[in-house]
């Protein structure tokens, strides 16, 4: 009888030693697990960077992208990247995933060292030092630096944009003082100023007629290139590094210079000319034969879609002379011959283009 009862009894517990085991086992598991989770949530968080390259060309145009990740795990949510030197490096986006995040550099035409800082909630705050090179190279060979070129079709625009509106705008205000006062100034007011950053302390100063949208030039503002305020080449030749220190650019350019060195051809049709586009002229026996208008198209002042050119007469006689308006038609009809931008006219050299815009267009 003893044994009726006692075998059944010791297979039980057999049984149930097996099972306390197995929650044993279990438990455990979940101990750790749980230990590591407190562990990753209380230990110290890092921003890993992966591949980052160190030098970049400043040419303008080139972009990176690499990925940011947690060290722990954690969320990178609220993740803030900045630069110290945007001239240098823009940040164009950040994107987000978890733990993880893409970060897409533009970078500009100023060389130099540029520190990007980043921040996100919870981590201790990450730096990077990237270092752009001079880019001394002119695929054209006109003696304008790539990095002064506009790569970009919506910089292109803008430039275009801002370059007419503030010729026109000129017009309005019959010109600044003691700065404009023939038609090569004109053009150089409106070349610098178009390749400005467009802020609030940019547009009182300005005292356009209107306020205006063009758009932004990202590639790089004036004068944050390393050719500083010398925007226009003087000197014939294509661009080298010596050209940065040599005298070969100037902040001044008188008309002859600009068509010369500073522009190029495009037609001596009319009808190939878009807003932003130049007309030169060469009158022969005037103490300044060279004379350059502005092709505008349509104003962005006034409504109508008639085509106007502006320009600045220079000095007539004792009179310091004033900007004039006409419509392409009213130029073209021209009561002296000589001024009227047709191929038949010999003292029309034809529409000319900024080398800035060469190559792209």
């Amino acid at each position: 009888m003893g044994g009726w009862v006692l075998r059944p009894f010791a297979g039980a517990a057999k049984g149930w030693g097996k099972r306390w085991l197995v929650v044993l086992a279990v438990a455990a598991i979940v101990a750790v697990l749980g230990a590591f989770r407190v562990h990753r949530a209380f230990a110290p968080a890092v921003l890993l960077v992966d591949s980052a390259p160190s030098a970049l060309p400043a040419d303008g145009f080139s972009s990176i992208e690499f990925k940011l990740h947690s060290s722990t795990g954690r969320d990178l949510r609220g993740l803030q990247v900045t630069v110290d030197e945007p001239h240098r490096v823009a940040v164009d986006s950040v994107v987000v995933r978890g733990e993880s995040a893409v970060v897409s550099l533009r970078i500009g035409v100023l060389p130099g060292k540029t520190k990007l800082q980043f921040v996100a909630p919870g981590f201790d705050p990450r730096q990077l030092t990237l270092y752009t090179t001079l880019d001394v190279s002119d695929s054209v060979g006109d003696g304008t630096p790539d990095f002064l070129r506009l790569h970009d079709a919506a910089d292109r625009g803008a430039f275009r944009r801002w370059f007419t509106l503030l010729a026109e705008a000129e017009y309005y205000r019959g010109g600044t003082p003691g700065e404009i006062e023939d038609c090569a100034a004109l053009l150089r007011y409106a070349y610098r100023e178009a390749l400005r950053q467009h802020d609030s302390v940019w547009a009182k100063a300005a005292t356009l007629p209107t306020a205006p949208w063009a758009g932004e030039i990202r590639q790089y503002q004036y004068p944050y290139t390393r050719l500083g305020a010398g925007l226009f080449r003087i000197r014939e030749g294509s661009f080298t590094a010596d050209d940065l220190k040599n005298g070969a650019f100037a902040q001044f350019a008188d008309a002859k210079t600009l068509w010369h060195y500073n522009s190029y051809s495009v037609a001596r049709d009319i009808s190939r000319a878009l807003p932003g586009d130049l007309l030169f002229f060469r009158q022969e026996g005037q103490q300044h034969p060279f004379h350059a208008m502005i092709f505008v198209g349509p104003s962005q002042f006034e409504s109508g879609h008639e085509p106007l050119v502006v320009y600045h007469t220079g000095a007539i006689g004792k009179s310091p002379g004033e900007i004039r308006r006409p419509t392409l038609t009213q130029l073209m009809t021209f009561p002296d011959p000589r001024w009227r931008p047709v191929a038949s006219n010999p003292s029309f050299l034809g529409v000319y283009r900024w080398n800035i815009l060469r190559g792209a267009e």
